[in-house]
């Protein structure tokens, strides 16, 4: 039978990390820890590449500083879009009904 996959918290990886470092023994660590050698290098990796930005939590993408201010960015544009394009299709409607009315 297969075991459930195990799932740590934040606080727990960055703790693994620095410990890590601290000892300079990853093996020993995660023997200590009770977790493979290879999910403590991933988390070193990830910690090193993302900062204060890694282990966002399960499907969430992992985004630099810069990745989410453009992510940020572009949903602005796009709200910014659809209000423009609401707003041509109400003047294009108050103009056509401003032609009947005066008769043109």
């Amino acid at each position: 039978m297969r075991s459930k996959p195990k799932h740590y918290t934040l606080e727990f990886k960055q703790k693994a990390v620095e410990l890590s470092y601290a000892k300079g023994n990853v093996k020993q660590v995660s023997e200590d820890l009770d977790i493979f050698p290879s999910v403590l290098y991933r988390w070193r990796k990830e910690l090193k590449d993302y900062g204060k930005n890694s282990f966002p939590g399960r499907g969430k993408a992992k985004l630099t500083d810069e990745e989410k201010e453009i992510a940020r960015l572009k949903k602005v544009l796009k709200e910014a879009e659809l209000e423009r394009d609401i707003l041509k299709k109400a003047i294009s409607i108050f103009s056509k009904s401003d032609r009947k009315n005066t008769g043109l």
